[in-house]
């Protein structure tokens, strides 16, 4: 499987043995991928739109991977990361800029693999990170 967009999410999930995750971040470098190529090419097609709810699909995944009360808390700056990069991401679709685009997915893709590392060392042994048993 060859990814260009997520290589730090998606082995971070892969390395995690996190298939919901990894699904879904495959998922959302394929619509990076066909969101790239309509920039490229001037089209205002719907892979440019389709690209936005892929990134909070993939939000929503990690957030269930490292659990709410770790993104909610101890993650909280990792996921005001995640949501800044996500912003420069769609304004680049937005204002068609292929080199924004470029840029700003390298930092998406290291602010949410940073928080799925970084869940999962603070709590290595849990099912979920950031989840605790009742």
């Amino acid at each position: 499987m060859k990814v260009t967009f997520l290589p730090l999410t998606v082995d971070a999930a892969r390395r995690l043995g996190a298939r919901p995750l990894l699904d879904q971040a495959v998922r959302t470098d394929r619509a990076a991928a066909e969101c790239w190529t309509a920039l490229l090419a001037g089209c205002g097609t719907a892979a440019r739109r389709d690209l936005g709810p892929q990134l909070r699909r993939l939000s929503e995944a990690t957030s269930m991977q490292v659990g709410s009360r770790w993104w909610f808390a101890d993650g909280a700056g990792h996921r005001k990361r995640v949501a800044g990069a996500q912003e420069n991401l769609e304004e680049a679709i937005a204002d068609g800029d292929g080199q924004e685009f470029a840029l700003a997915f390298v930092g998406y893709d290291h602010a949410m693999a940073s928080a799925v590392v970084c869940a999962n060392s603070a709590h290595p042994s849990a099912r979920k990170v950031g989840e605790h048993r009742a």
